[in-house]
């Protein structure tokens, strides 16, 4: 199969877990982060390599959301009021700058469990929410004749990106999503989606991508959880929502569930 002209990022907000749910943070958010690979090239990355080096002056660091919010690492600087105001208004201006469509799904893991006996994993329900809209994204623009890499953060830290039995997990499941054999596809052939393939990367890999979606999941998760709450990132990310093939609903690109 032919290499397509789109590539997914993904990451996550929170754990999957059902036994131990965080009564601050009950939720579980996937994000896709969906770029036409000529802009990734020519857009995306020149943007956050200007970034990286307007505010450390190399272009090694990796941005993660968590170093951010609590100021570690190179992130230190931010404990410093008015430092912090620049780089969060300028970090939100990279995220839209960013030339990319937005596709998300938020777990609600506490209304899950009341909900159900024997609640899904909020991981397959996300991977499967978030797989179907970006399959129909790409089935709009002509392109799922054609192999689309989702590249998704390794979840082994301690064995190779693909290797550890995180990974392998993940990977299974994908796999069965893609071959339309998730028991919510109902064995419908227009379920399947024989044009994603799977690769994971390494926690410490400096993709750009990969921290786009780190940046994103956990805000779009806040907004979820506590909506009455300004949220600055989430009003940049809206706006790269999926608004479907008409274009027209502002929140197509998001699922909530339940």
């Amino acid at each position: 199969m032919q290499f397509g002209d789109y590539i997914v990022y993904v990451d996550e907000s929170g754990d999957h877990s059902m036994t131990s749910i965080d009564e601050n943070y009950p939720i579980f958010s996937l994000a896709f982060c969906v770029f036409k690979k000529s802009d990734y090239v020519r857009t995306a990355v020149p943007v956050m390599q200007d970034f990286k080096f307007r505010w450390f002056g190399h272009d090694t660091v990796v941005m993660h959301e968590a170093d951010i919010v609590k100021r570690r690492g190179p992130f230190h600087f931010l404990q410093y009021d008015k430092l912090r105001e620049r780089f969060m208004t300028d970090l939100t201006e990279v995220i839209e700058q960013m030339p990319m469509t937005v596709i998300s799904s938020v777990i609600r893991k506490d209304r899950l469990k009341r909900k159900y006996a024997r609640p899904e994993n909020p991981y397959q329900l996300g991977l499967l929410f978030c797989m179907e809209m970006a399959h129909a994204f790409i089935k709009h623009n002509e392109n799922h004749d054609q192999q689309c890499h989702i590249v998704c953060e390794s979840r082994s830290p301690r064995e190779k990106a693909g290797r550890g039995k995180e990974d392998a997990a993940l990977e299974l499941e994908f796999r069965r999503i893609a071959a339309g054999d998730h028991y919510l596809q109902g064995g419908r052939e227009e379920a399947k989606m024989p044009c994603f393939d799977i690769v994971f990367a390494s926690k410490l890999a400096n993709s750009t991508g990969l921290q786009i979606a780190d940046l994103i999941a956990r805000p779009i998760g806040l907004r979820i959880l506590k909506g009455d709450q300004h949220n600055r990132a989430f009003d940049v990310i809206s706006q790269k929502f999926w608004k479907g093939p008409m274009g027209r609903s502002q929140s197509f690109g998001l699922k909530i569930f339940p």
